[in-house]
């Protein structure tokens, strides 16, 4: 979605732009070319590094890259900036590396790590129980078939340690039938990585800090791949701009008391990708964009206790 992205950051030359998803570089790039004064990325894969030099050397004091989560943004001593992009979701690079674990259609360690550090895949499947299996699983991939899945899964373990991909695949596929062009393995696999790394409350998190960091008339464009992702995004923004859910074109959103509203938003709906786009990059299919500008009030505070579903979630301490 590079174009839609370029029309909602209206990038004006020399605004300071801050690419919370660093990845391959794409989004950087197309913002120094459309006149950015300073483009810094951000990205807490230190496999990025050799492209991040690549643009830094093309650009020469215009960009650099922050090796850090997005969700600590705000922690680096940057200027105020005047656009955040995040594209939320697991880069085309981490999924066609085997090596990486993401994807269950290449055989590689189960892994699955954004940042190389901390609790793997493996590790989840191994040592989280069978109940708090099933929650991630219900919670992260809406996977219907949670509880037979967590199930099989501990059983497995038991005679055998289920270390890469494809023998996770294999005790999925013993247990949920496919259905339609749905791989059985699909949603297993994006509640693991979502576990692993913490998506949902990195993704809260660097919404906090973006609000913090955003200069007043500053730009906010997020990106995101599915469901879990895009609700948080939409009621942050609706939140921080004083609204309740539940309005719609016959009845205005009811304005909300307390803080005021830290962003306006120009407009409610989604932006989808062209069917274009669509048909010539079957993975953007899902993807929404959602965009919010900064007014001049003080950013909210940050919610300590916030969680992306009111049941109990397992954590990363319980497999560490």
């Amino acid at each position: 979605m590079l174009d839609e992205v370029l029309r909602a950051a209206d990038v004006q030359a020399g605004e300071r732009v801050v690419d919370a998803t660093f990845g391959n570089g794409g989004y950087s790039e197309a913002f120094l070319q459309a006149g950015a004064g300073e483009v810094v990325g951000l990205d807490r894969d230190p496999s990025v590094r050799s492209r991040a030099d690549e643009l830094a050397d093309q650009y020469d004091s215009r960009f650099r890259l922050v090796e850090t989560p997005f969700s600590e943004m705000d922690q680096h001593d940057l200027p105020l900036a005047d656009v955040i992009v995040f594209d939320i979701g697991v880069s085309s690079m981490q999924i066609d590396r085997a090596e990486r674990g993401f994807s269950f259609q290449k055989d590689g360690p189960l892994d699955m790590r954004m940042s190389r550090s901390g609790p793997t895949a493996r590790d989840a499947v191994m040592k989280l129980s069978e109940s708090e299996l099933e929650t991630v699983f219900r919670v992260y991939g809406e996977e219907r078939q949670a509880r037979r899945a967590a199930a099989r899964i501990v059983e497995a373990r038991q005679d055998a340690e289920i270390a890469t991909t494809a023998e996770l695949v294999d005790v999925i596929e013993s247990v949920i039938p496919r259905s339609g062009k749905i791989h059985p393995a699909t949603r297993i696999f994006q509640a693991l990585r979502i576990f692993v790394n913490d998506e949902l409350g990195e993704l809260y998190r660097g919404l906090c800090a973006a609000e913090r960091l955003l200069a007043p008339g500053g730009r906010l464009v997020v990106v995101t791949f599915h469901s879990l992702e895009d609700r948080i995004a939409k009621q942050f923004l609706r939140d921080r701009a004083g609204e309740f859910e539940g309005g719609s074109r016959y009845a205005p959103a009811v304005t909300q008391t307390g803080p005021a509203a830290s962003f306006r938003l120009p407009r409610r709906s989604v932006v989808k990708p062209s069917r274009a786009e669509e048909q010539s990059n079957p993975r953007a299919r899902s993807a929404k964009l959602r965009m919010a500008i900064r007014t001049d009030a003080p950013a909210h505070e940050q919610d300590p206790d916030w969680t992306p579903a009111k049941r109990a979630l397992p954590t990363l301490a319980a497999i560490a």
